[in-house]
């Protein structure tokens, strides 16, 4: 068995959904991506302009970077909110997926050290300018959709994505060659038409960029086209036919509380600052923040007295 294998099979047992392996090298992304973010793509998110040679090369992460390992971990849930009720997505019903995530790749991280014990490493998720779903593809765990979000043939999209750059040679995978055909369900149902093409996503007019990263108010357009969403969205996802074969998660820190499954809209309108500290101390909810998420509550109280 190569040491490439024995990651894969250490982070299987860690609980991680799949794992592969890249070699490290640069994107070749950056025509594409600087055209996005000159077209707007990013709206307020700033972060995403910046330190784009990182982004684009992973070697500028870690020295001597050699090897990506990219793993998937699942987060469909057991349990959905009752209809009617003001949505979240599904990534944001249990505990929050950075501390799940960190804590996983920290212990494969100390298994690779724990062999290689001079090799130097980061370990990434959603926390440094890395391209996860382009990785996650060259390391053949799936393919970048027109969503442009990853999908696992036969498991879908509902997947935390996390990496960890090494300064170590490994053994490489390839890149799978699935891909959506000419599926469009995703541009069509997107009620903002926030995927304007194919793999081109505006921020601007994605609800889940306006009900969480967004400070700001929620643009009108999007307000009259919220469908009930409060945090998040996953209407992109949850009509892509890839997601037929999703399965609920084995990671119980993603199972929701009751609490939180019993919110309706009465009681997010009360919902006072202290009461959102204690229900969402550990969530990801805690992303758009006590005055964003009373923000989206009223926009959707709007759109029902309509």
């Amino acid at each position: 068995m190569t040491f490439s294998e024995e990651i894969k099979q250490q982070a299987l047992s860690l609980g991680f959904d799949a794992c592969g392996i890249c070699r490290a090298h640069d994107s070749g992304k950056e025509g594409r991506y600087r055209q996005w973010l000159s077209e707007g793509g990013h709206a307020g998110m700033s972060y995403l302009a910046r330190n784009v040679e990182k982004r684009l090369d992973p070697g500028l992460l870690v020295a001597g970077a050699r090897s990506i390992i990219s793993v998937a971990l699942n987060y469909y849930p057991h349990y959905k909110q009752p209809g009617g009720a003001p949505r979240f997505a599904y990534y944001a019903y249990g505990r929050d997926y950075h501390e799940v995530m960190w804590e996983k790749l920290g212990q494969l991280f100390s298994f690779i050290k724990g062999r290689y014990p001079e090799v130097i490493g980061r370990c990434f998720c959603d926390s440094a300018p890395v391209l996860e779903q382009f990785w996650a593809a060259q390391a053949g765990i799936g393919f970048v959709g027109k969503n442009t979000l990853l999908i696992i043939p036969g498991r879908g999209s509902f997947f935390f994505l996390g990496e960890i750059i090494l300064s170590l040679e490994l053994e490489y995978d390839d890149p799978i060659d699935e891909l959506c055909g000419e599926c469009r369900q995703c541009l069509d149902f997107c009620p903002t038409g926030a995927i304007e093409r194919p793999y081109w996503l505006n921020s601007e007019k994605c609800i889940s960029y306006q009900t969480i990263e967004n400070r700001g108010e929620i643009a009108p357009e999007v307000v009259h086209n919220l469908r009930n969403n409060v945090f998040g969205c996953d209407i992109c996802q949850l009509v892509c036919p890839f997601n037929r074969g999703a399965r609920p998660h084995d990671t119980p820190q993603f199972t929701p509380s009751d609490e939180f499954l019993s919110l309706d809209l009465e009681r997010l309108t009360e919902m006072d600052e202290d009461g959102y500290r204690k229900l969402f101390r550990h969530s990801a909810v805690k992303r758009a923040k006590f005055a964003g998420l009373k923000r989206n509550v009223a926009a959707i109280s709007k759109t029902r007295d309509k």
